[in-house]
């Protein structure tokens, strides 16, 4: 396959954002290696292995079917794309998005296996949570995507990661409730990305921005609270300071893009936005796992490489 082709799929599939839902798994291991002794024992490598896996294939099927979805409307404003331009045939689209779907769910499920049937009858187990986004991922591409609900399903996709990545946490070492908070903290964080990117093909509405950035400021709110709601005393004392840091982070594209609401400026503020994914999750996993977890922006080096020849948006 030439480098033409290979750069095809890799647009397909938007290679660059597949690290950001690795760091949502990323953030779930921390989170166990943290609160629970056995995240490291033998055998584990392998369960690890098969929700990364999960995770990254159910992200770029997402992907994929979100072309397949758009491709008509893709042949009008983004001729430039994959399934307009020919470079991939339909068949072969649908093909890789119902392979990559499969993969996914049955990562998910080999992982629940192997972690015992026990795991099977807990409501966050692994292949239910694998399953669950992939209905999510298949209702927001086919149907919802354009109503006022789309925004919430594509939080909902991303809180279901979050919580397949504490999947082989012990339910004993982190309660239900407080397992949910932190993946809604990445959830309300991508409504408000989702949001943010709702026109960007065109210009935007400025007051439906500003509506986007409230929402992720809430996710940055629920965060800043997340060591005041868990069990034990957790957390680094830089947290707060490195969440405003965060915030930073985000603002100067973000408010040129709501100073001037043009297409390029918004989509260079929802690339900002969805790299920073990764800081968030490396953020949060350094409430559980102090310091050493914000090792996860790591994933920042190969999104921001790949992104220079493959486009996020």
């Amino acid at each position: 396959m030439n480098t033409t082709r290979w750069l095809a799929y890799a647009q397909l599939v938007r290679l660059p954002n597949v690290f950001s839902a690795l760091a949502d798994i990323g953030l779930g291991l921390c989170v166990t290696h943290s609160l629970t002794a056995s995240a490291w024992s033998s055998g584990s490598a392998w369960l690890w292995t098969g929700l990364f896996t999960a995770s990254g294939s159910l992200y770029m099927s997402g992907m994929v079917w979100n072309d397949i979805f758009d491709r008509h409307e893709d042949a009008r404003s983004r001729p430039y794309r994959p399934l307009p331009s020919r470079r991939v045939s339909l068949r072969t689209a649908v093909l890789l998005a119902t392979f990559l779907l499969i993969i996914g769910m049955s990562s998910g499920w080999a992982v629940a296996v192997g972690q015992g049937t026990h795991s099977l009858l807990a409501w966050h187990n692994s292949g239910l949570m694998a399953t669950v986004l992939a209905v999510l991922i298949l209702l927001y591409d086919g149907v919802l995507k354009a109503t006022w609900l789309g925004p919430l399903l594509m939080g909902g996709c991303r809180l279901a990661n979050v919580l397949l990545g504490l999947s082989l946490l012990d339910p004993q070492a982190l309660p239900d409730m407080e397992r949910v908070y932190v993946a809604s903290v990445v959830g309300v964080y991508i409504v408000g990305v989702t949001w943010l990117a709702r026109r960007e093909e065109s210009r935007s509405a400025r007051h439906q921005l500003l509506l986007a950035v409230g929402v992720i400021g809430l996710a940055l709110l629920l965060a800043l609270f997340l060591p005041a709601c868990l069990p034990e005393r957790l957390g680094t004392f830089w947290f707060p300071y490195l969440l405003v840091a965060f915030a930073f982070y985000l603002a100067d594209p973000v408010y040129q893009a709501i100073r001037r609401p043009e297409p390029y400026l918004v989509q260079a503020a929802v690339t900002r936005c969805l790299r920073g994914l990764i800081v968030l999750d490396a953020l949060l996993a350094s409430v559980f796992a102090g310091l050493p977890a914000l090792l996860l922006v790591l994933l920042l080096l190969p999104a921001r490489w790949l992104g220079k020849w493959v486009y996020a948006t």
